[in-house]
């Protein structure tokens, strides 16, 4: 096995924790202003579907990135007109839009590409390359550095000075709280409700970019493979803030990319398996205790003028 803090083992933790870190930070924004969003699972895949259809089309990798977002912002549309103007169940639009892109893709894998398992292969992002090789320590894993993770690390600072720093941000943290005080006051809720969710949702579309065209260069079939699931508790872990979904994305990915480097050595293969769910475990007793979500979380508004 190789060290514990080994170049290889540090890509792999980057290349595991970007999607989560970036679709958490989306789901985040979601509930920032009051709204549950269980489908960042079927958002990550259909970004994931229409990335690879996009680049596949234009051979241009980066047009497949804005065609992801895009559908991230349609799919979040749709979440926040059911959940806030039809004032549906939360969850239940979340499962609808998991269970939609489920079979859609597939039925459009196998009508566009005549395959229901996989898409032709296409370009992908790349990475930064040689440019930093020089630099000690860091230069290898740099290296092998998408350049979405990159972005995914300026959007975690940005959305973290917006909500911290700024009085819109603010504004946005109390609709989630009291969206009833926060009217009073003169702030838009419901325009900050629907904005909320659609560039949260934006952002989730991005992060299923990074699964197909990012880490890789094709389409499989169900590739999110929980990972939308798995940002949530990441949400939690991080206490609804951007910098400690990275963090606990970065810890989920540490512990995924041990596993998989520690498979092969004389360890029982059960044991291997079971770490991330034990650490997962661990790490919930010792912080889900104080993690607070917004007090308006899934519950509907009514305005009052």
């Amino acid at each position: 096995m190789d060290s514990f803090l080994s170049a290889n083992i540090l890509v792999l933790t980057l290349s595991i924790a970007t999607p989560l870190f970036i679709a958490a930070i989306g789901g985040l924004l979601n509930e920032r202003v009051g709204v549950v969003n269980v489908g960042l699972e079927g958002i990550m895949l259909s970004g994931a579907f229409v990335a690879v259809l996009a680049t596949y089309y234009t051979h241009n990798p980066w047009i497949g990135v804005l065609a992801s977002v895009a559908t991230g912002l349609l799919l979040g549309a749709l979440h926040a007109v059911v959940s806030i103007a039809f004032r549906s169940d939360h969850v239940i639009s979340g499962v609808a839009i998991n269970i939609l892109a489920t079979s859609l893709t597939v039925f459009l894998l196998e009508m566009i590409f005549g395959n229901k398992g996989q898409s032709p292969t296409v370009e992908s992002i790349g990475t930064l390359g040689d440019r930093l090789d020089g630099v000690p320590i860091i230069g290898p894993v740099f290296h092998n550095m998408s350049y979405l993770t990159l972005i995914g690390f300026g959007i975690a600072a940005a959305v973290h000075f917006f909500l911290r720093h700024t009085k819109i941000g603010l504004r946005f943290r109390s609709v989630g709280e009291n969206p009833a005080a926060a009217e009073s006051l003169g702030v838009p809720v419901m325009r900050y409700k629907y904005l909320g969710v659609i560039v949260g949702c934006a952002l989730v579309g991005l992060a299923g970019a990074y699964l197909s065209i990012g880490m890789l260069n094709v389409f499989t079939k169900n590739m999110s493979a929980g990972r939308g699931y798995i940002a949530l508790a990441v949400l939690v872990f991080g206490r609804w803030s951007p910098i400690g979904s990275l963090l606990a994305s970065l810890f989920f990915g540490y512990v995924m990319a041990l596993q998989i480097s520690m498979q092969g050595f004389s360890v029982p293969s059960q044991v291997i398996e079971s770490i991330p769910y034990v650490a997962t475990l661990i790490v919930l007793i010792f912080t889900y205790k104080n993690a607070k979500a917004p007090a308006a979380v899934g519950k509907h508004f009514t305005k009052l003028h």
